[in-house]
């Protein structure tokens, strides 16, 4: 494993000029430590609660209890009907009450609330810790929860992730590592995206062998109260949380590009209807998609005129909305 690079002082102009171009895992030391929840986190984790409870307007939040048996790890059942924890609702400050009852518990029931829209679950809250590199439009989500680890996944967009409390561990791989990871089925997750089957605690290398050479390619870094990261776009990220107090504070957008269509559908789809079919078929669809999708050859259309490109080109508006209806029409049937 190797560090992943440091950053201090990142500015917007920094981090859009040098940082996310470069699409790879920059942490970035004190991002967020003028966070008025950060300085609390490192008054004490009483000072961290009562902080939040502030903003807490009692609303119902999605969470997950396991039992003290999983030490923390979210992960499939023994037989992969299901999962190991059981998903639930609470309030935030009855979440807070639960991490503190529970702080010295030597093996704590594990709890987490996952990805909670910060603007409808605590308002206010953003309007004092702000993010200073991305947009309004950008909202901020929250996690909260005791010493939790979350399996080895990847998501659709760009990511930048603060540590409000407590300490966390990332670990990164690079997307090309997929074959290295053995991830599990796409249609049971534990949260939506796809996960690494190899516990990083004690990986069974007879199962899993190529887990070393992911790990060789591993990046890794320890995030204090006020540090950031970026996690590039569909970058693997495992993380594990410290301490028995901890929030983490993350930020995703995608490109504008990506606003035509997600595309974790067209992937899907390419898996029900190219996959099973006879190799030289495949072989040809393969072709196809480096040379129009993936551009191995150079833009696909520039040997047409502009206005004849079409969908090769720079669509409008009103030829996407054509497209997508046609694809609608042709998935309806199938």
């Amino acid at each position: 494993m190797t560090n992943i690079p440091e950053r201090t002082r990142v500015t917007p102009q920094v981090f859009h000029e040098e940082i996310l171009p470069a699409a790879t895992p920059v942490v970035m030391r004190g991002l967020a430590a003028s966070w008025p929840v950060v300085r609390a986190a490192r008054e004490s984790p009483e000072a961290f609660c009562a902080y939040l409870k502030r903003f807490d307007r009692g609303a119902a939040v999605p969470s997950i209890l396991g039992p003290p048996g999983i030490n923390g790890r979210f992960f499939y059942n023994q037989d992969m009907t299901g999962f190991n924890f059981q998903a639930t609702s609470t309030r935030v400050g009855a979440a807070l009450d639960f991490l503190l009852e529970h702080r010295n518990d030597e093996r704590p029931p594990s709890l987490a609330i996952q990805s909670a829209p910060a603007r409808s679950i605590m308002p206010g809250f953003e309007a004092e810790n702000g993010m200073p590199l991305l947009a309004d439009r950008v909202e901020p989500r929250l996690w909260i929860g005791n010493r939790v680890t979350i399996a080895a996944h990847h998501d659709n967009f760009e990511n930048i992730a603060c540590v409000a409390a407590g300490r966390r561990r990332f670990t990164l791989f690079p997307p090309e590592q997929i074959a290295n990871l053995y991830i599990g089925p796409f249609e049971l997750t534990p949260a939506g995206a796809t996960i690494s089957m190899v516990s990083f605690d004690n990986p069974d290398l007879e199962r899993f062998p190529r887990f070393e050479a992911a790990m060789q390619a591993a990046l890794t870094a320890d995030l204090d109260p006020g540090d950031g990261i970026f996690i590039p776009y569909m970058w693997w990220h495992h993380v594990r949380s410290l301490d028995a107090v901890n929030m983490l504070v993350n930020y995703w957008w995608m490109s504008e590009a990506e606003a035509r269509g997600p595309a974790r559908d067209a992937f899907l789809h390419a898996l029900i209807a190219i996959r099973s079919l006879p190799k030289p078929h495949r072989e040809a669809w393969r072709a196809l998609f480096d040379h129009y999708v993936f551009e191995d050859d150079g833009p696909a259309g520039s040997h047409l005129p502009a206005e004849r490109r079409g969908v090769l080109g720079d669509p409008d508006p009103h030829l996407l909305k054509a497209l997508r209806a046609n694809l609608v029409r042709n998935l309806s049937r199938a």
